[in-house]
């Protein structure tokens, strides 16, 4: 057994961690998941001119970005702003702070964790929330600007999500502002050496947002640029002028209900799913690719040993997996996201579900698998592995293999982790590095996923 599939099954042994996982019925807990956005909505909808900031919960007073964190609360509030931010300590209580003492609106939006972590004392208005997704939901509204300082896997996990879709469309193009050069320059070289010139996932378009800044006076400086940018909320929740009243139209109840009945089709979908491998990559890479060849024989392997496999059902790679499922007589699936109302299917899925909601789509096709494997990938791909990495790291997910395939492209990006969030910046720790492998070799992805499951 290797080591990393030992550590993965210690850890499990020792109740590390305690799924979370949803079933249909459980039918309280959906209501409760509608019950958190109707809450989310309806705060952010009493507000305007907001500008979300992003950042590590482990900084104190005396670390320089925190007082970076804190002048930029200040000048936001000087200047009529709303400050957002996840509500708790580090950065998010530093920008609280800058807006707090300078009488300015604060809000908070806060997560219920195993290790309990309350909302910091500046915060004049918050809600807090029980599951990520509905919170990252309402962190990731459109705001006029977002900052983004040094953080964790659960920054990271939200500048992907932004990043992500700001370019499907789900989100207005506003300034993505990185505070750090220090910090960010590893990431931004990894995006533009991997994914830009490498692979070709991306194109400099969609990283035509980012602005990358080393102060709060320079990111100030950006977001006095911006305009405020009506969102949801408040389209459908303020009163006549912002005054009197909230009131709830109609337009949000059936949102409301739309978001519900997703999340009931896509649970009663994956609970028929058993032994499911989810398998993600970029859907730019054909079959005349070595990527797409070696994602065919992982999951032809897998497959013939009786894993099922899951993937986001579109060209490209996911079609690889669902293609070697396909030819060894499997039911193949996929959790297929609408882009411009339409979704983008390969030809070898035998079932699938759509989804018009990015948020209800990202906690389905993390909620049956018990291994994942990341082929070379775009921003989605990237926003799915720092997600599963903060929902295990946070304990609000059982551990599980997570296997980054393809050294080439990967080791930038690991790099970074282990260098500049787990060495230089802590903000992460040492045993976090731990919780995914990287490997250039299929038999090792097949044999990892086959010995944790026996």
């Amino acid at each position: 057994m290797s080591h990393y599939t030992d550590e993965i099954k210690r850890r499990q042994k020792e109740d590390f961690l305690k799924p979370q996982e949803l079933q249909t019925t459980n039918s309280w807990k959906l209501f409760k998941i509608m019950s958190e956005f109707v809450e989310g909505y309806t705060a952010l909808g009493q507000h305007t001119h907001e500008i979300t900031i992003f950042g590590s919960a482990r900084f104190t007073e005396e670390n320089s970005y925190y007082q970076e964190a804190e002048r930029l609360g200040e000048l936001l509030a000087i200047h009529q702003y709303t400050t957002v931010t996840g509500g708790g300590p580090g950065i998010m209580e530093a920008a609280n702070k800058g807006a707090y003492e300078k009488n300015g609106t604060s809000i908070g939006l806060g997560i219920k964790l195993p290790h309990e972590q309350d909302i910091n004392p500046y915060v004049t208005h918050s809600v807090n929330f029980s599951y990520f997704f509905t919170r990252k939901v309402m962190l990731t509204a459109p705001s006029q600007a977002f900052v983004f300082f040094p953080g964790g896997f659960g920054t990271m996990d939200e500048f992907f999500q932004v990043l992500n879709e700001t370019n499907l469309g789900f989100t207005q193009r506003v300034p993505l502002i990185l505070v750090g050069r220090e910090y960010w320059q590893p990431l931004l070289d990894f995006l533009n050496q991997s994914c830009v010139s490498g692979v070709q996932t991306l194109t400099q378009d969609h990283l035509k947002d980012i602005q990358l800044v080393d102060s709060a006076d320079e990111a100030f400086e950006i977001i006095e640029h911006t305009e405020d940018i009506p969102n949801l909320s408040s389209k459908v929740m303020r009163g006549a002028k912002n005054e009197g009243p909230m009131t709830v139209e109609p337009g949000m109840n059936w949102r409301i209900f739309r978001i519900m009945s997703e999340f009931v089709e896509g649970l009663d979908f994956v609970s028929h799913i058993k032994n499911a491998v989810t398998i993600l990559g970029t859907s730019s890479l054909g079959e005349d690719t070595r990527y797409y060849n070696s994602i065919y024989q992982i999951a032809d392997t897998l497959s013939e040993n009786g894993f099922h496999i899951l993937t986001g059902g579109s060209p490209g790679l996911p079609e690889a997996a669902n293609k070697a499922a396909h030819d060894n007589n499997q039911d193949t699936y996929g959790i297929v996201l609408n882009i411009q109302d339409q979704p983008r299917l390969n030809n070898y899925l035998s079932q699938f579900v759509t989804f018009d909601f990015p948020f209800t789509r990202q906690f389905i096709v993390t909620a049956p698998s018990k291994s994942y494997i990341y082929g070379p990938g775009g921003l989605g791909t990237l926003h799915q592995f720092f997600e599963v990495l903060t929902l295990e790291q946070t304990e609000k997910m059982s551990l599980a293999p997570l296997l980054l395939f393809d050294k080439q492209y990967w080791q930038p990006l690991v790099d970074f982790i282990d260098t500049t969030l787990n060495k230089e910046f802590e903000t992460i720790s040492p045993e976090d590095v731990d919780l995914f492998k990287m490997t250039n070799s299929e038999m090792e992805v097949t044999r990892i996923i086959r010995e944790y499951n026996e």
